[in-house]
């Protein structure tokens, strides 16, 4: 076996070897070696895509016209899919690696006994199948192949399907660089499923670890992943090995083996086995008691919850384990309670299916037949479909819910789903005929319920977890986070979200904005609340709000910024319109440390001082730092460091003052302000408008690339902040968009040595796994130079 260079035998392969098969490979290489009945076979390697693309000159062809590629742009993105694909189908294969594949093949076929034996072949991208990304469906396998003609043919087909329009899309947004990603193909004895579907280790659906789930239909599985049949769904609790629920479904369609050519076929069940077949039940006592079994093995064998695939051979009744992978989509158990937004009010149900991605989504119904309608969906709008499809991801983007006639909950649509955090119910049989196009409905995707008009709200909206970016459970999720040097915080705004979001693998609170507690829980200026003795209200609420999220942290360190409302944003606050000039542009008027220290609001400020040291001192919540933002002088900040310390905040080991570098000034002055400090926070989007001369709300100049935060002049003031940090052991952070929008930036800011990013929610894993992979890149090179 080790005469070939690129092909890898399942019992040459372990976990470890993903960089060199793929996910799909690997876990099919570790099972075999595990004992599990998995069908023989062999990878044709990664290396061998890589020389592929090389050899026949591809690379540079695939790079420009990738080029420029807008992939919310539906249409481009299937353009460019498509010439991609087709370049690399019509490609010529080297032919040393032809050879090799195909004295793969003919050794394969003798062990096997069988002369042309039928095969799976099948993509195993070198991203798939990670802890933190599902690519599950988005690289094509192709059934029953044979000789030596079609199996080239459809290595190349697996290779072109790295392109597809679903994959690009979803490297884009999982922050993959595409050439990085290499796909290796699994050639697999064909297993001829008399029935077949999907085993989950965990319930996907509520997080469960204790129970189990388990989808059956009548022949090859590719009918219950694309969701083309709603299967039989089976809930175990794995401690009884019990049957918990049991869904016997209505299956119409099942795929087969062409009766003649290559590849499957979708059809009848009545027509094919008989009436009877359509509602009775798959599995037998027996077959299930064998499939818990495996199921209950492999979770074992790899130490957390496996998503499984499996097959029952037509001829030899024997269960083959057919690919295992982690489960990428755990969220909590969603206990969540739902209420009428009057308590009075009718809920009219119009239909019921299974809940698939919890969660409650409002919208109008849009129908969508196919790939090609997917431009019909606004943001908010209700998705209904016959079976999802996997082209329909960026549809699906967009949309506050998604309802399909048929599908199980463990289908492709139903993990991208739940990835993507969107409420989902499949297996409504007739939610396309029953839905109206523009119809108001409410997807109730906890319960399996589409109700009429939008009529359900949240008694507590920290409770749809699954809205909030499809956030996992924290063991699951911190277990897979990468270390990184670069400390990596998170962006918050409503104290209340915080119960939502704190299982992030994020190292503290980079940026806590206080507006929202005067918005929401305070509600009148601090100079109206002075003027009419109410300013011990205001110290509690703004001390109420800071250690909600303080204390759900704790001991992670919460930066929090003082007030930055502009003249404008406090006149709209009780009594504001009283003691707010008006200004012709608040932008860069009356705002941060300027108004701190003016006698028109010093009091105001010393409330919220004494609101922050009663954080510190009654509650005990030392882990609160204070940040002043729009700092312009260093003569202001000492001026009001020294209110600060007036008011029991005095700058030491237990207390730390940060600013928000965002005024070029700070950047002409830096060293002298990093001697002040305990850290920068580089507000990048003041900055950038600053430096440019850029409103950040202007569009005409958005679109025209003036507010950027790569522009050299940006990055240069940027660059001058981090040395001086470093120079005198300052902590420099960024708070705004740019690492979590353009990797490329995210890496300069390593480079440049930041020492930590804050970064909105949504992209906190993203970011911390993009860091990461810049990280281990200067380390790489730096071995490289020695």
């Amino acid at each position: 076996m080790s005469q070939y260079s690129y092909i890898k035998w399942f019992t040459e392969i372990q976990k470890e070897d993903v960089n060199v098969v793929g996910g799909k490979g690997a876990n099919l290489g570790e099972l075999t070696s595990m004992g599990v009945d998995v069908p023989p076979g062999f990878c044709v390697t990664a290396g061998a895509y890589d020389v592929f693309m090389k050899e026949a000159g591809l690379v540079d062809k695939v790079q420009e016209l990738m080029k420029n590629l807008d992939v919310e742009n539906v249409d481009d993105l299937q353009a460019v899919s498509g010439e991609v694909r087709d370049t690399i189908v019509n490609g010529e294969i080297y032919k040393p690696l032809e050879e090799e594949i195909i004295k793969a093949y003919e050794e394969f076929s003798k062990n096997i006994g069988i002369e042309d034996p039928e095969v799976a072949v099948r993509s195993s991208a070198t991203a798939e199948d990670l802890p933190d990304a599902s690519f599950a469906g988005q690289q094509d396998t192709y059934l029953h192949i044979h000789g030596d003609h079609e199996l080239m043919n459809h290595v190349r087909k697996c290779w072109a399907s790295l392109w597809t329009s679903r994959a690009i899309y979803y490297r884009e947004k999982q922050g993959y660089d595409h050439f990085d990603v290499s796909l290796s193909v699994v050639v697999q004895k064909m297993v001829n499923s008399e029935k077949s579907g999907v085993m989950f280790t965990a319930n996907p659906i509520n997080g469960n670890t204790n129970e189990m789930m388990i989808n059956a239909s009548w022949g090859l599985g590719e009918a219950v992943v694309s969701g083309t049949v709603t299967p039989d769904e089976y809930t175990i609790d794995k401690a009884e090995n019990t049957i918990v629920e049991k869904h016997i479904a209505e299956k119409n369609t099942m795929v087969v083996k062409k009766a003649s050519g290559v590849g499957t076929e979708e059809i009848s069940i009545a027509e094919s086995l008989g009436p009877d077949f359509v509602d009775k039940e798959c599995l037998t006592p027996k077959e299930l008691t064998i499939l818990i079994d495996q199921g209950q093995k492999i979770e074992q064998l790899y130490k957390k919850p496996q998503d499984i695939e499996w097959g029952i051979d037509r001829d030899t009744k024997h269960l083959y384990i057919l690919q295992s992978r982690p489960i990428t989509t755990l969220k909590k158990e969603d206990k969540g309670e739902v209420e009428a937004v009057e308590e009075k009010e009718e809920l009219k149900a119009l239909l019921r299916g299974l809940a698939a991605s919890p969660g409650i989504g409002r919208g109008v119904v849009r129908h969508i037949k196919d790939v090609n309608e997917i431009n019909k969906i606004q943001k908010g709008d209700i998705l209904v479909t016959g079976m999802t499809n996997p082209d329909m991801v960026p549809a699906m983007r967009k949309s506050a819910a998604v309802v399909t006639d048929e599908g199980g909950r463990t289908c492709h649509a139903a993990i991208v789903s739940r990835e993507l955090g969107i409420p989902c119910i499949v297996g409504s049989k007739n939610g396309t005929k029953i839905l109206k196009e523009d119809q108001k409905i409410t997807v109730d995707a906890t319960r399996g319920v589409v109700y009429e008009g939008h009529v359900l709200q949240e008694k507590e909206e920290a409770k749809t977890e699954n809205q909030a970016g499809g956030i996992a459970n924290e063991q699951f999720l911190k277990a897979v986070a990468p270390v990184t040097a670069t400390k990596i915080y998170m962006n918050l705004g409503e104290p209340s979200l915080i119960q939502r979001y704190k299982d992030l693998p994020f190292d503290g609170i980079g940026l806590m904005r206080t507006e929202f507690i005067f918005t929401n829980m305070i509600g009148a200026h601090p100079m109206y609340l002075v003027k009419t003795g109410q300013g011990q209200m205001m110290i509690d609420k703004l001390a109420e709000g800071i250690s909600t999220v303080a204390s759900a942290i704790y001991p992670r360190q919460i930066v929090v910024r003082m007030s930055d409302f502009r003249t404008n944003e406090f006149r709209g606050l009780k009594g504001g319109d009283e003691v707010e000039p008006i200004e012709a542009n608040p932008m860069i008027g009356w705002r941060g440390v300027s108004r701190y220290i003016s006698p028109e609001y010093e009091e105001g400020f010393r409330l919220e001082c004494r609101a922050m040291r009663k954080v510190r001192e009654e509650f005990g919540l030392t882990n609160v730092v204070a940040m002043l933002p729009f700092v312009r002088t260093p003569e202001e900040l000492k001026v009001v460091k020294g209110i600060m310390e007036e008011e029991g905040l005095k700058q030491g080991k237990d207390f730390k003052i940060w600013i928000m570098a965002e005024v070029p000034s700070v950047v002409f002055q830096a060293e002298e302000f990093a001697q002040l400090v305990d850290g920068f926070s580089i507000g990048s989007n003041d900055l950038t408008q600053l430096v440019m001369g850029a409103d950040r709300d202007n569009g005409v100049l958005n679109n025209m690339g003036y507010f950027d935060e790569r522009n050299e002049a940006v990055k240069r003031a940027i660059k001058i902040l981090v040395d001086a940090c470093n120079k005198y052991g300052t902590t420099c952070s960024i708070c705004g968009q740019g690492p979590s929008q353009y990797p490329e930036f995210a890496e300069f800011l390593v480079e440049a040595g930041i020492t930590s990013m804050s970064v909105n929610p949504d992209t906190v894993d993203y970011t911390r796994r993009l860091v990461a992979q810049v990280e281990q890149k200067m380390i790489l090179r730096k071995l490289r130079n020695l």
